[in-house]
């Protein structure tokens, strides 16, 4: 008799096929929504998962049923020998993505045409240069417009994700909607999200409604598109335009239900839920040899079933408790 393949699956009986790896806490931006103000403390680099370890992991999670990976950070291009860990981890056989702030992104899309990673989403919050600055606290707007452009040519399929705050870049909802008219791509504006040190509070939030509402005044007609399976977002195009835009609404219209990821920190630690606080360590059995299948089957079955079980009103003292957003991963 044959032995059926261990699958990854949570008491309310979700297989979770999605795993996303930060490679690092590190990062060219200071993006005040998710890099406190005060800065974090960074993991040691004794701490930090080796290129092998990652591999490793990676292998693990997809002989247990995984087939996409997403590669985040930090920002996950400033990793040393990320050309190397970037072809190892695509002869796995699974579906690649990065998302990237694409200060770096010229100098990898050669290899990622090569190695078929076609899928980058760059978060982009605004098309205004002198607003980049405030929200980055950094100047490279220029260079990640010409990257965003050399994308495109190369046939990239990008998303741009633009996290939505109220009296910071709101007022620009319809701009990214008009880029859509004459490029292939997908805008996604994400709803302002709780962590650590963020001073998050939903009056600075834009919810789904606000932006559909935004948007028809603007263009008219909006069409709904079928939305994949497992999407994290509510999909939909202007009629005519080529490019389309999604919409991410943790907040006002959460997503859990088929819900199929799993995060693993720069530090090895086992996400079930962006906002979990519990974490199980996966780096430590693994640098001592230890079988890994029955520790991440075990880990997901404390997975709750909606945002670690916060309500509608997102409770700081639960996601205080949690990591800022850069070292988790985006």
């Amino acid at each position: 008799m044959i032995e059926e393949k261990k699958r990854i699956v949570d008491n309310f009986g979700r297989p979770h096929t999605y795993l996303r790896i930060s490679l690092t806490d590190r990062c060219n931006l200071r993006c005040f929504y998710c890099m406190p103000e005060d800065g974090i403390q960074l993991i040691d680099k004794p701490n930090i998962m080796s290129l092998e370890e990652i591999i490793e992991l990676a292998t693990n999670f997809r002989d247990l049923g995984v087939d996409t990976i997403r590669l985040t950070g930090g920002e996950p291009l400033v990793r040393k020998n990320f050309g190397y860990l970037v072809e190892e981890l695509a002869k796995l056989g699974v579906t690649l993505k990065i998302t990237t702030n694409g200060i770096v992104l010229d100098k990898y899309l050669e290899l990622f045409q090569k190695i078929g990673l076609k899928k980058i989403n760059l978060s982009l919050d605004t098309l205004d240069k002198a607003r980049s600055v405030f929200i980055t606290k950094r100047d490279y707007f220029d260079r990640i417009m010409k990257n965003l452009e050399m994308a495109l040519e190369m046939d990239m399929q990008v998303k741009l994700n633009i996290v939505l705050i109220k009296g910071v870049n709101d007022k620009e909802i319809n701009d990214f909607i008009q880029l859509t008219k004459h490029k292939n791509l997908t805008v996604k504006f994400i709803e302002f999200m709780p962590f650590k040190g963020n001073k998050w509070d939903w009056s600075k939030g834009v919810g789904k409604d606000e932006i559909l509402n935004t948007i028809s005044d603007r263009f008219g007609e909006i069409q709904e598109l079928e939305n994949p399976k497992h999407s994290t977002s509510t999909n939909f195009t202007i009629p005519g335009h080529v490019g389309n835009f999604a919409i991410v609404s943790t907040i006002t219209n959460p997503f859990c239900s088929e819900c199929n990821r799993i995060r693993v920190t720069a530090d090895g630690k086992m996400k079930n839920c962006l906002f979990a606080n519990s974490e199980t360590d996966l780096l430590t059995p693994l640098r001592k040899g230890e079988k890994m299948d029955d520790i991440i089957m075990n880990s997901i079955k404390t997975k709750k079933y909606s945002r670690d079980g916060m309500d509608v009103k997102m409770d700081a003292d639960h996601y205080e408790q949690n990591r800022s957003m850069i070292s988790i991963g985006g």
